[in-house]
Formats: C-alpha cells, structure tokens, sequence
C-alpha cells in the first residue's frame, strides 16, 4: 500500500476534489471554483493528488485538466477490505445479542 494515497486522501480538500473527478475530468480553474481557498492553494492539492497517483493531468491548449486515476484507489479498498468485513461481523453480532436479549 502506498503511504502517498493515504497521505493525500487525509485532507478533507482533497478528498472533496476526488468526489468531483468522480462524475467528470474538469480543468485546474473549474475544481478551483468549488473552493473558498485560492487557486494556488488548490494547485497544491492537485499536485499533492498528482503524486499519490489518485489523478491524473493532461494539458489541452493553456488549461490542464485532471481526471480520476481509480487504480490507486482500489488498491486502497483491497487493503480495506478486512476492516470491512471485521466490522459488518461485529455488527451482525450485535443484531443476534440485541434479538437475544429481546426474546
């Protein structure tokens, strides 16, 4: 697992720009726009998420433009995975000694 995708997805920023990529590529000024921050600020984010390899950016004429890498991400899922299924365990432990209890 790379250190990178969980570094890069602990800002709540940059996981809102994943959200975004998610439905569409948009360009730097267009991601920038759903921000109360600067563009430079962004522009960090973007570069951040660039690293991890969670987006990717092609420049078309004077704009780039970022979309979604989901490879990274479902590496990060596999490594969820177990946690998942620990906790749906718990969980469905949980419902059996509720209904217990209530019989």
């Amino acid at each position: 697992m790379n250190e990178a995708i969980f570094s890069a997805l602990a800002n709540p920023v940059r996981r809102q720009v994943v959200m975004l990529l998610l439905s569409r590529e948009r360009s730097a000024g267009s991601i920038a726009e759903a921000f109360d921050i600067s563009r430079s600020a962004v522009s960090e984010h973007l570069g951040i998420l660039r690293q991890a390899q969670v987006v990717q950016e092609i420049k078309v004429g004077r704009e780039r433009i970022y979309s979604l890498n989901a490879e990274p991400l479902v590496a990060l899922r596999d490594w969820l995975a177990p946690y998942e299924d620990y906790w749906k365990a718990r969980l469905a432990d949980l419902a059996r000694d509720l209904e217990e209890t209530n019989e």
